[in-house]
C-alpha cells in the first residue's frame, strides 16, 4: 500500500488561539483516539478516559462562556474541533456533540444561580451529559412525549421512559423533557437530572450495526424526585428549549459527518495511490479518479455549508433553515462518500482489515439522529413555503 499520509485539512480559522486549539485536538486525536478506535469499536468499549482527557484539556465546553467553565469559542471553531475528533473516531466526536447539546438548556435558559452552581462541573469537571427527548412512542413526533413530571411541593416527580439516549445509563447528568401540563408542545418543561438520582436507571444498550463503542439505551424514570431549582426555563417552555438545542445540535452532527467522510476519503486516496493493477496505480484510471474528485467536492461543499450556518449563529442571526440544510447535506454526503470508499477498496473494503467498512456502518446513523433527513426536508420546506395546510 501507499506510504502517502493524509494531508491535514486546510482550515480558515479566525484567531491564533483557534489555530493552536486545532493543533492540540489533532495531537490528542493522533495519540489517544485513532490508534485504538478500531479495536475498541469492535469490542463495544466506550472510551470514558478520553472524555476525561478532553474535559481536562478544556474541550468539553468550547462554545460556552469562560465564566462558567467554557472555552469562549465561536461555533465556527467548535464545529471544526468536532470534525477533527469525529475523523479520528465518531464515538468521540458525536459524544462531545451530545454533551454540548445536553449542556445547552442550562447555558441558554438557566438562571445565573443555576449556571454558577452546575455549569463549571458540566463543562470542565469531568462530567458527561445526555439529552433526553425521544421516547419509545415519540421520535419524530417529539411533542407527543409521555414522560410526566408532577409537582409535589417544592419538588417534581418524573415518571416515564426515554429512548435512543446516547450515553444512556452512564451519563452524569441528563437534560430531560417531561410533560408538566396540557397535551402538545406547550405542556412540556425541561429539567436537569443528576445521573445518580434515586429511581433513574439505564436499560441494556441497544445492539447496533455501527458506533458500538457509544452506548445508546433507554433511560427509565421511576418516580425520580428533583427540586424545582432544577427546572430549566419557565414551566411549559421545554419544547421550545428542546428545538433551540436541536438547531445547534444538528450543526454538530453535520460537522461529525464531514469528519467521518474526510477519514474515508483519506483512506481511499491512500489505497488508490498504492494499489497497482495492470502495471500502474489504480488512481491512474479515470473512472476511479473521478470518484475521488466527486467525494472531495462533496466534502468541501458540506464543510462550507456547516461553517456558513455556524457563522450565522455566531452573529446571532437566524440559522435554523441552514442548520437543517447542513445536517441533511453533510450526513447524506457521509453515507455516499463512505460507500464509495468501500467500492474503491474493492474486496478489501468489505473486510475489517481496513476501516472503511466501519465508516460506512457508522455513517448510516447520522442520517437518523437528531431529526431524520426526512424531517430536515420538512423543516427546510416550511422555511421556504410556510407550514403545511391541514
Amino acid at each position: 500500500m501507499s506510504d502517502r499520509a493524509p494531508q491535514p485539512v486546510e482550515r480558515q480559522l479566525p484567531t491564533d488561539e483557534a489555530r493552536d486549539l486545532i493543533s492540540l485536538v489533532r495531537d490528542i486525536a493522533q495519540r489517544e483516539i485513532a490508534p485504538r478506535a478500531a479495536e475498541e469499536e469492535d469490542a463495544g468499549r466506550f472510551p470514558r478516559e478520553v472524555f476525561t482527557l478532553l474535559s481536562e484539556s478544556g474541550l468539553l465546553g468550547l462554545p460556552y462562556d469562560s465564566e462558567c467553565g467554557g472555552g469562549d469559542q465561536p461555533y465556527e471553531v467548535y464545529l471544526q474541533v468536532l470534525e477533527e475528533l469525529a475523523a479520528a473516531r465518531l464515538t468521540v466526536g458525536l459524544g462531545v456533540s451530545v454533551h454540548t447539546l445536553a449542556s445547552y438548556a442550562l447555558a441558554a435558559y438557566g438562571t445565573k444561580q443555576q449556571q454558577v452552581e452546575h455549569l463549571p462541573a458540566m463543562l470542565g469537571g469531568g462530567l458527561l451529559g445526555a439529552y433526553c427527548l425521544s421516547e419509545p412512542s415519540s421520535g419524530s413526533d417529539a411533542a407527543s412525549l409521555r414522560t410526566r413530571a408532577v409537582r409535589d411541593g417544592d419538588k417534581w416527580v418524573i415518571t416515564g421512559t426515554k429512548a435512543w439516549i446516547t450515553h444512556g445509563g452512564i451519563a452524569d447528568f441528563y437534560t430531560v423533557m417531561a410533560r408538566t401540563g396540557v397535551e402538545g408542545s406547550r405542556g412540556i418543561s425541561a429539567f436537569l437530572v443528576p445521573g445518580d438520582a434515586e429511581g433513574l436507571s439505564g436499560a441494556a444498550p441497544e445492539k447496533k450495526m455501527g458506533m458500538k463503542g457509544s452506548p445508546t439505551a433507554q433511560v427509565h424514570f421511576d418516580g425520580v424526585r428533583v427540586p424545582d431549582e432544577r427546572r430549566l426555563g419557565e414551566e411549559g417552555q421545554g419544547f421550545a428549549i428542546a428545538l433551540a438545542a436541536l438547531d445547534s445540535g444538528r450543526l454538530g452532527i453535520a460537522a461529525c459527518a464531514i469528519g467521518l467522510a474526510q477519514a474515508a476519503l483519506d483512506e481511499a486516496v491512500a489505497y488508490a495511490t498504492g494499489r497497482r493493477q495492470f502495471g500502474r496505480p489504480i488512481s491512474d484510471f479515470q473512472g476511479l479518479r473521478f470518484m475521488l474528485a466527486d467525494m472531495a467536492t462533496q466534502i468541501e461543499a458540506g464543510r462550507a455549508l456547516y461553517l456558513s450556518a455556524a457563522r450565522l449563529r455566531d452573529a446571532s442571526r437566524p440559522f435554523a433553515k441552514q442548520a437543517a440544510m447542513a445536517k441533511l447535506h453533510c450526513t447524506d454526503t457521509a453515507m455516499k462518500v463512505t460507500t464509495d470508499a468501500v467500492q474503491i477498496l474493492g474486496g478489501y473494503g468489505y473486510t475489517t482489515d481496513f476501516p472503511v467498512e466501519r465508516y460506512m456502518r457508522e455513517a448510516k446513523v447520522l442520517q437518523i439522529v437528531e431529526g431524520t433527513n426526512q424531517i430536515q426536508r420538512m423543516v427546510i420546506g416550511r422555511h421556504l413555503a410556510g407550514p403545511e395546510t391541514r
